[in-house]
């Protein structure tokens, strides 16, 4: 931080120090390198040593993670390119990777690595069983499948995800994205306990949610059906956050829950994810499960 901090600082002053013809433009791009993606374009207004800096692979390579070879080696459909920032600018769009069962992304403002993983990719209890899951293709996701909850009385949800492909110093935020439809029943009955777990370590992040349905007929159904068993119910859980979905950011027609977070520093540990509603024993349904997005917790829009 204090480098791009000091980069930065140097960029927008030096015109006071020396004149910029006089800069060599591989000079230029080592600066502009040591700023950020957003830093890098506003300089191609400086000057024309600037602006032809901005463009060149040397600045934009160092934007791109480590391991973007092997992330291109996975795409679901190859990119074609001309230059580095190109590349960088086309990765920030959600790209299919390992044979369409995984989304990866990079972050524009920080060039930080986000993956989601589609729900084939996670661990979801019975759902090859056609009689409490369907597994089913919708126009509003990326992914080929999603799956469809019919009725369950036990709902588990893991994933997990090695930290090593994620950016290093960075905190993430795991998030559950779902729909849930106008049929659901018995998801808000009594709250889910999520979690978020590093191996190896001692990151822990557990709390409660509520998978709130938005249609208020099916809230007045469950209160006549079920009665005050509701609070019976919700007494079994240890009282936590109570979070509950928002709609995503994207504006993708998703919605998503925060499950936890975490930092990731320079190691390899497996990130475990979950969100369990087991103790009610009460049928639900009607939950749409489009999969686990891993992102920075710092990016902006």
């Amino acid at each position: 931080m204090a480098a791009r901090q000091i980069a930065i600082t140097y960029c927008f002053t030096m015109e006071y120090c020396v004149g910029f013809n006089t800069l060599p433009e591989g000079c230029v791009s080592t600066i502009l390198s040591l700023t950020s993606p957003p830093d890098a374009s506003k300089s191609s207004l400086v000057s024309s040593i600037f602006r032809a800096a901005a463009e060149s692979d040397v600045v934009w390579e160092r934007f791109l993670p480590a391991d973007y070879h092997d992330i291109l080696s996975r795409l679901a459909e190859p990119l074609v390119v001309s230059s580095k920032k190109e590349l960088f600018l086309r990765l920030c769009d959600p790209s299919l990777i390992d044979g369409g069962k995984k989304r990866f992304r990079l972050d524009k403002w920080s060039g930080k690595n986000s993956y989601m993983m589609s729900a084939r990719e996670l661990s979801i209890s019975w759902s090859h069983d056609p009689t409490h899951w369907s597994w089913t293709s919708i126009p509003e996701s990326r992914f080929s499948e999603v799956a469809e909850l019919k009725t369950v009385c036990r709902l588990e949800i893991h994933g997990k995800i090695r930290t090593q492909m994620l950016s290093p110093n960075t905190k993430y935020g795991a998030y559950l994205i779902i729909k849930i439809s106008n049929r659901a029943f018995g998801l808000d009955l009594m709250p889910s306990e999520i979690s978020v777990q590093v191996s190896n370590s001692t990151q822990v992040c557990n709390g409660t949610a509520y998978l709130r349905c938005s249609d208020s007929k099916n809230k007045q159904m469950e209160r006549l059906f079920y009665g005050n068993r509701g609070e019976m119910l919700r007494s079994r859980v240890i009282e936590g956050d109570g979070r509950v979905p928002c709609e995503r950011r994207d504006g993708d027609g998703w919605m998503e829950l925060e499950l936890g977070d975490f930092f990731n520093g320079e190691g390899d540990e497996e990130v475990r994810m979950s969100l369990r509603e087991v103790k009610g024993y009460h049928l639900k349904g009607g939950l749409i499960i489009e999969g686990i997005e891993v992102r920075p917790k710092d990016s902006r829009k």
